[in-house]
């Protein structure tokens, strides 16, 4: 297999996928706090997305686009490597919004089954996602501590 910008595309599309199956269907498991919940799979991803930016500067690409127009952000694009390190982008920062949301629903008590709808559109959508789990939240406040006994 070449690592091109195609192959990596494809790697880490499939790498991702396992995360999002694991914050669904078994979000409690101790693989998934390790795998997923523990950040390994998410600094995977960002360890890729590093060396796709590298690649990008380190190629003489560099010269095309850049952060300063939509129009920069498009020539930016135009590079095969910028624009697999642009969804690797989605994929690690989508996925750690994911794993963070279901900690966090987790200590609040949230029902899981109230909680997939939010996590398939942070797989989708990102942001939606992240919304739709801050308008769930609000209905479960994290319980309050123990008083504590003197």
């Amino acid at each position: 297999m070449t690592l091109s910008p195609d192959s990596l595309f494809h790697l880490a599309t499939n790498l991702v996928l396992p995360g999002w199956l694991l914050l669904i269907f078994a979000p409690r498991w101790r693989v998934t706090r390790w795998v997923v919940g523990s950040g390994a799979l998410p600094l995977v991803l960002a360890a890729l997305y590093a060396a796709c930016i590298g690649w990008h500067y380190f190629s003489g690409a560099a010269q095309q686009g850049g952060f300063g127009s939509l129009a920069d952000v498009a020539a930016l694009f135009q590079d095969p490597w910028a624009l697999l390190a642009g969804w690797v982008h989605y994929l690690c920062f989508d996925l750690a919004v994911g794993a963070w949301v279901s900690r966090d629903a987790q200590r609040r008590g949230l029902p899981h089954l109230l909680l997939v709808p939010a996590l398939l559109l942070t797989f989708l959508f990102g942001p939606v996602g992240f919304l739709l789990y801050h308008l769930l939240r609000r209905f479960y406040a994290l319980p309050a501590p123990a008083p504590a006994l003197t």
